[in-house]
């Protein structure tokens, strides 16, 4: 089947440019990156950032094959719906389309724009890639006839190679980290090998989405003109927490950007397209040397007064290298998450953290004591979670006082050790995939049903922004960042949408 799609499309192509345009080597072809129309988590507010993922693969491919025309399409950026994806996709008729899909709440989006796409023009490729599609591959190709192929792991090389392979008609088969449909079977492709060197990579095509790059915000974190740009210093993580989807979907392995060359791109934003607010997209930025030379390269350029930018953070590592905390808030660090994730010893044990509570205790304080914004992520609903154990979390929360925190009930991504574990033993009551959004209860503990669970989540999020005394010292606090978000939050009725949950 999609061997006839091939050739049927190769006619349409010609037949529409007239002509094969040959340069350097390669068919002249149009692929479109689609930021599909979709909800973003209630929990954080309202915002618009910009579609990293797809920016930083759009960017690769027109380096690596100039002769493919290559956009970015970001529904949510441009106000349009699904109607207008579709008459988008019936004007522009690429050859190729590929969708975002940042995570698995938003498989089905993905889906559906692949629909789209096909009602658009039934020969168009399609492509699907992100962590969720590359561990479920199998499954998604034999649930999805809308997905053609599905390029797994890290998307750049096998990107370039899949489009010139379509370009000539040649058989996909030796397209390394690609999983697609052949004549009636589903072919996975041996792995890609890792890019070697990140600081290789082109820049973002943020040029690709310059004419909306105005519209990108995040309103609770930075307000609603602060301009808001994406930037990946590192891929994958060092360590092995059980419910995170980052370290296996990069192979287990922490390869970074330089500091100079993640310097220059915070220039890049800040110079040409106004970005105010940077999110440092690392999954754990270590601190140590490279933080130290980061924070150091930033100064340098002589922008740091004026920028804010944020990134995510280990306890233990805040507690380790405290002394170049003055340091990253004078670069412009203002804001960090810390995965706290829980205080119960033995819940930390299981996910694998290596932290102890006393680690957030002191992380807290510290970034507290330099003026730096200390976000807290705590998870509910581990196996051996109860109603005590989960009065503690907030207990802990109202001890430690952070600046702000999320509450997220454990949700098996697959990919991760928890989904292998919960799947096999029969934990799963929801696959839903909509709902693996860290807000919805996919699973039962050993003494809560997942309606307990959801009613424990609220009770989590009423317990820390119900409390008046902790509003009241947000609206009023020295810190200029706690101001804005609690008087922002007051407004978002976070709570009440929670509870609509059960």
């Amino acid at each position: 089947m999609l061997e006839r799609a091939l050739c049927s499309h190769s006619l349409i192509r010609l037949q529409r440019i007239g002509c094969v345009s040959q340069i350097s080597g390669e068919i002249f072809l149009r692929i479109l990156f689609v930021e599909p129309p979709k909800d973003y988590w209630f929990v954080m507010g309202e915002y618009l950032p910009p579609p990293y993922g797809i920016l930083q693969l759009a960017a690769f491919l027109e380096s690596e094959a100039p002769s493919v025309e290559v956009e970015v399409l970001d529904c949510q950026a441009e106000g349009l719906d699904w109607k207008g994806l579709e008459k988008r996709l019936a004007s522009s008729m690429p050859d190729i389309v590929a969708s975002s899909s940042l995570a698995t709440c938003n498989t089905y989006v993905a889906v559906r724009t692949f629909e789209t796409a096909k009602k658009a023009n039934p020969s168009v490729l399609t492509l699907a890639g992100g962590q969720h599609f590359t561990t479920t591959a199998q499954e998604s190709l034999e649930s999805y006839p809308e997905i053609d192929a599905i390029v797994r792991g890290e998307g750049e090389q096998t990107l370039v190679k899949l489009v010139r392979a379509f370009a000539k008609n040649e058989s996909f088969g030796n397209v390394k980290g690609l999983s697609f449909r052949h004549n009636g079977k589903i072919i996975h492709n041996p792995p890609q090998p890792l890019l070697q060197n990140l600081d290789d990579l082109p820049f973002p095509g943020y040029h690709l989405v310059e004419d909306v790059v105005h519209k990108y915000h995040f309103t609770g974190m930075a307000g609603p003109r602060k301009r808001y740009a994406l930037i990946e210093g590192s891929r994958g993580c060092q360590h092995r927490c059980t419910f995170c989807t980052q370290w296996a979907h990069w192979n287990g392995t922490w390869r970074t950007k330089s500091p100079s060359r993640i310097a220059d791109e915070f220039e890049y934003c800040y110079e040409k397209y106004g970005s105010r607010f940077i999110w440092l997209t690392d999954d754990n930025f270590g601190l140590g040397k490279r933080a130290n030379d980061l924070a150091e390269e930033i100064a340098q350029r002589g922008f740091s007064d004026d920028l804010m930018w944020f990134t995510q953070v280990r306890c233990d590592d805040v507690v380790k290298y405290n002394h170049l905390l003055p340091k990253l808030r004078k670069s412009g660090l203002r804001w960090t998450l810390l995965g706290v994730e829980n205080p119960n010893p033995s819940t930390l044990r299981a996910f694998k953290k290596n932290l102890s509570p006393d680690d957030a205790r002191k992380a807290v304080k510290l970034l507290r004591a330099n003026d730096i914004f200390a976000h807290a992520m705590l998870i509910i609903g581990e196996r051996k979670d109860t109603t005590k154990s989960i009065a503690h979390v907030r207990e802990f929360m109202n001890e430690i006082d952070p600046a702000f925190a999320i509450f997220g009930i454990l949700t098996p991504f697959p990919g991760t050790a928890i989904f292998t574990q919960a799947k096999r033993e029969g934990w799963i009551e929801d696959f839903n995939w909509a709902h693996y959004d860290m807000v919805h209860a996919i699973m039962p503990t050993e003494t809560l049903s997942r309606a307990e669970v959801q009613e424990e989540l609220y009770n989590c999020y009423r317990s820390f922004f119900g409390s008046w005394s902790r509003r009241l010292k947000g609206f009023f606090s020295s810190n200029e960042i706690k101001r804005r978000v609690y008087w922002y939050m007051s407004t978002r009725g976070i709570i009440r949408q929670l509870k609509s949950l059960f």
